[in-house]
């Protein structure tokens, strides 16, 4: 392993994970279609690269931050793809919260030319990469975990190896349906207290000292919810599409889990009033606009 790390994908998540290993001592290369995306990494010290070969030819460990399945099998398999481009021994560490089939065939075909790939979905969303606080959950054979450790530990406070290839994501998927429905759930409990009279702010507290919190409540509501900020860094259409997964992996394994199903219902049917591009806390005014609106929206 050389301190040299690659970076494809520099949004929100990508730049921040860069120039978090920036920081932690490491020479970071990072590409990006998006010029705009290129120079605000390199203003957080990331070396911009004009090309996928610029940065595989110096990087034998490559961070891919991308925003769907699709791209990542792109990227990896496409005609001007990795798969033409990157070393033998050089590992692959896909943050994106993709689908396991995708891992398990991007997988396959690297390992044909001894390159191997770790599917690792990130939890913590921006103010995470760029803290190294983030949590990831890690598919893929343990001796290329082991070795990808210490790149890990840099942009990570927890790490879960879960299995094999598409693991990790399969927990993300999970992981995820949880987060959208506790959302939700926990917006539905402050409406219910505050229609009762009660001050849904000391509810809350009250929620957290107890054995109904969650992330959403812990973090997600006295962050963005209840301070009327919805600046997470999340998109709606992102958890939109993270739920979807869940629903279809559910429907795949012809599983009836009437939860989840409802929590998908919802949250497609929130397009009606929230656009793709909402902070993805924004659901919370579903339940109720004039506790969770902004006020220039109520």
């Amino acid at each position: 392993m050389t301190n040299t790390i690659g970076v494809i994908g520099l949004g929100n998540m990508g730049r921040n994970m860069a120039a978090t290993l920036v920081k932690k001592s490491f020479t970071v290369i990072g590409f990006d279609l998006s010029e705009t995306a290129c120079k605000q990494a390199a203003e957080q010290g990331v070396i911009a690269a004009t090309h996928l070969s610029t940065l595989t030819e110096q990087c034998n460990i490559i961070i891919l931050s991308l925003p769907k399945a699709e791209h990542v099998e792109a990227v990896c398999l496409g005609d001007n793809g990795l798969i033409h481009v990157v070393s033998p021994r050089t590992t692959i560490i896909d943050t994106t919260t993709s689908v396991p089939e995708t891992s398990r065939m991007v997988a396959a075909e690297f390992s044909k030319q001894n390159i191997a790939f770790l599917d690792a979905p990130v939890s913590g969303g921006p103010a995470g990469a760029a803290t190294g606080t983030m949590s990831m959950v890690i598919g893929g054979e343990m001796e290329a975990y082991k070795q990808v450790l210490p790149v890990l530990e840099a942009m990570s406070s927890v790490r879960v190896h879960v299995g094999d290839v598409g693991a990790g994501n399969i927990a993300k998927i999970a992981n995820n349906m949880l987060a959208a429905a506790h959302l939700i759930t926990t917006a539905e409990a402050l409406t219910l207290a505050e229609k009762a009279g009660v001050d849904p702010e000391k509810v809350l507290e009250a929620i957290n000292a107890g054995s109904g919190r969650s992330g959403a409540s812990q973090a997600m509501f006295p962050t963005w919810v209840m301070t009327k900020a919805y600046d997470s860094g999340f998109t709606m259409g992102l958890m939109r599409k993270d739920v979807g997964l869940a629903k279809t992996l559910a429907q795949s394994l012809n599983l009836a889990l009437p939860m989840a199903m409802q929590t998908a219902a919802l949250w497609e049917d929130s397009a009606q009033k929230l656009a793709d591009s909402d902070d993805f806390c924004c659901i919370a005014q579903c339940t109720n606009p004039l506790l969770f609106g902004k006020e220039d929206e109520v």
